[in-house]
């Protein structure tokens, strides 16, 4: 695709982000949930124009691009610290999140296999993507993967807003809201959003937890390609899918935080990328807003939105309850 044609919609983002920060400053708002309101409203009010849509969508190319930039103000000392009981924490929730909705979806609602395991895989690991991943893997339906996706973003636009308020009304420190974001939210931009409207420490550990979360796409991924493929008499996938799901950006941020915590990098300079993956961030939640439409929401099938709800509460509960006792 010719740079060209990206222009106007980059145009378009890094304008919504100058308009959340003024607004922000003006407002008293946050200017991350601002600038994801701002795509909100401009996609379900006057919509996104065609020509403007490439563009739009590189916004998950700033986000990883601002999720690297951001390891370099991450003190790998706080991490090992407290590392090993988050790492535990996000193997054991994500695997919780996968066997509850598999359970309720096949033993109680009734749902297709497919179904379920689309609907359990974008809800325990990193949502939309999780779920188009899985869904090459398992050869799902078109019709499945569009309520699949659609229910995994109603619950993003859910948890943007319910989130917040559940973190101030209980006076969560930083690093408890921000992990426990990272666990049990979906996508990873909401979560990064979220994160950072609490404090900035709270932004570091939810963006994180979330990494380590998706992380685990390409096992998920693999493990179930191996199931639907075992269940159809065909041949194993190879370990390759392991690397080809495998969010690369996260050797980048991990680069950065090691390169960070050497001291390689001056005050100044530590400063300015600090800026860069501010900006960044802004620039993204622009695009992210434009993905809830309300007619998406609207279709989605009930079923489907009270298998994940139930396993939100079940695994959101648990997992504060547990934070909690550790931190």
């Amino acid at each position: 695709m010719s740079a060209r044609r990206l222009v106007p919609g980059i145009a378009v983002l890094c304008l919504g982000a100058l308009l959340a920060r003024g607004a922000a400053l003006s407002l008293g708002f946050n200017h991350l949930l601002l600038a994801i309101a701002l795509g909100f409203l401009a996609t379900n009010t006057v919509g996104i124009p065609a020509r403007l849509e490439p563009g739009i969508a590189t916004h998950k190319l700033w986000l990883g691009a601002g999720i690297v930039l951001m390891g370099a103000s991450i003190s790998l000392e706080s991490v090992l610290e407290a590392g090993g009981y988050v790492l535990l924490l996000v193997v054991a929730v994500t695997a919780t999140t996968l066997l509850v909705v598999e359970l309720l979806a096949r033993t109680v609602f009734g749902l297709a296999d497919r179904m379920g395991s689309l609907l359990a895989s974008g809800a325990s690991i990193c949502g939309v993507s999780a779920v188009v991943a899985v869904a090459g893997a398992i050869r799902a339906r078109e019709e499945q993967i569009a309520y699949a996706a659609a229910t995994v973003l109603l619950f993003d636009a859910i948890t943007i807003v319910v989130y917040p308020v559940v973190g101030d009304l209980l006076g969560l420190s930083g690093m408890v809201f921000g992990t426990w974001a990272g666990l049990s939210m979906f996508s990873t931009g909401p979560v990064v959003a979220v994160g950072f409207a609490h404090s900035d420490v709270a932004g570091q550990w939810a963006t994180m937890t979330k990494l380590s979360r998706n992380a685990l796409i390409g096992a998920v991924v693999l493990a179930y390609a191996s199931y639907y493929a075992r269940e159809a008499g065909g041949a194993r996938p190879s370990v390759r899918t392991l690397w080809d799901e495998f969010p690369k950006f996260v050797l980048g941020f991990l680069a950065l935080a090691v390169v960070a915590s050497a001291g390689v990098l001056s005050s100044a300079q530590l400063s300015s990328l600090e800026n860069a993956y501010n900006w960044l961030f802004v620039i993204a939640f622009v695009g992210l807003g434009t993905e809830i439409r309300l007619e998406n929401l609207r279709r989605t099938g009930l079923t489907p939105a009270v298998v994940v709800l139930c396993s939100l509460l079940v695994t959101s509960v648990l997992s504060l309850l547990i934070l909690l006792a550790l931190f």
